[in-house]
């Protein structure tokens, strides 16, 4: 069998005069996957259907010029805290933190100069199964508002079956909050849109939102309304079914409260598969929550370096992470990190159909 590869080329300037890199791992077997040493973005992500032509399932953007100015999160390595904060405050052991707003009042995504903003560190390894790129930044104490001089360590890695994994670590000086998690844009077929496409999520319950964004209840069961993805659904059958939700956002933008959170536990979050079943990803996570996003606000602003449009329902997010607000919601799976304790996620985007028998 092939052996894996990484191997490193020149991306372009970065904001504040700082070299940006790409990272090619190559599982020797067909996928690929390109990764940004700025805001730790997957740029291609290619995968072979089930007669080995091979495609790039990620949307992406045509140049470091573009990735350095305003656009949603193509790619991205998101942190301090992914998803949002409601007003952008919370209080941690009697003290209140403040954070820039970006979104409709409230702060997302870790606040306008994130971790998407920021240009990692990197380190490569190859071996006869796998090979990775490892990704660090130093966050420093007050960095967007939030406490603790933070350690972040992520490591993009591909293996021989064709496996592409996600592990971060994080380490802190002083308690804080850190919710991380990966923001491709994911579209597996030939169409220009993801309707087609099926998605299953391992989930009895979602949670409903108000019009910006914020949890607005308790987690809801998903029986009985277009959330319900307990089994495969078609996402234009979903979206054509009447529901507040649905039509305040658009499509989708919900987080669904996975089965089985303990910690640490690697498990099946959700499926998504082609119009024409030619390829399948299964998204595995120890997180306890993921925020299906069905690209509601594109609007054909962007576009790859392959002429493709990025419009609205071009293509779905699937982000493994903590539940949104978690640190004004002490009901919520705490995202409290504190000193002498290291946070630790794992999620896997797997490829059934290229093992399956033809």
């Amino acid at each position: 069998m092939p052996r894996p590869t990484a191997h490193r080329t020149p991306f372009g300037s970065a904001p504040e005069d700082a070299e940006a890199d790409l990272w090619t791992l190559d599982s020797g077997t067909g996928v690929r996957a390109e990764v940004l040493t700025y805001g730790g973005i997957l740029h291609r992500l290619s995968v072979p259907d089930v007669r080995g032509r091979s495609r790039q399932i990620v949307r992406s953007l045509p140049a470091m010029d573009d990735y350095a100015k305003d656009h949603p999160y193509f790619g991205a390595l998101v942190g301090r805290y992914a998803n949002r904060i409601a007003h952008g405050s919370f209080t941690l052991d009697g003290t209140t933190h403040r954070i820039p707003l970006n979104d409709r009042g409230h702060a997302l995504h870790g606040g306008p100069e994130g971790f998407h903003t920021r240009v990692w560190a990197a380190t490569a390894q190859e071996g006869d199964t796998a090979a990775s790129v490892t990704l660090r930044l130093h966050s420093p104490d007050g960095d967007m508002g939030f406490p603790g001089a933070l350690d972040v360590c992520a490591t993009y890695a591909l293996d021989a079956s064709g496996t592409f994994s996600l592990d971060c670590t994080a380490a802190t000086d002083r308690a804080t909050v850190v919710n991380l998690t990966q923001h491709a844009y994911f579209n597996l077929g030939d169409d220009a849109d993801i309707l087609g496409h099926t998605l299953e999520v391992d989930a009895d319950h979602y949670l409903p939102v108000d019009p910006e964004g914020i949890p607005e209840s308790d987690p809801a069961e998903v029986r009985g309304t277009p959330f319900d993805l307990r089994e495969p659904r078609v996402l234009r059958e979903r979206f054509a079914l009447p529901n507040e939700q649905l039509a305040a956002a658009g499509g989708y933008d919900h987080c669904w409260v996975l089965r089985d959170p303990a910690p640490g536990r690697l498990r099946r979050a959700a499926r998504l598969t082609a119009p024409d079943a030619s390829r399948v990803m299964e998204v595995w996570t120890t997180e306890p929550g993921i925020q299906v996003y069905s690209g509601n606000l594109l609007d054909g602003t962007f576009t790859d370096g392959e002429g493709r449009v990025h419009d609205r329902h071009g293509a779905v997010c699937l982000e493994t992470q903590h539940l949104p607000d978690s640190p004004n919601r002490p009901g919520y799976p705490s995202t409290v990190l504190r000193p002498g304790r290291t946070l630790r996620t794992r999620t896997e985007w797997r490829f059934p159909h290229l093992s399956a028998p033809h």
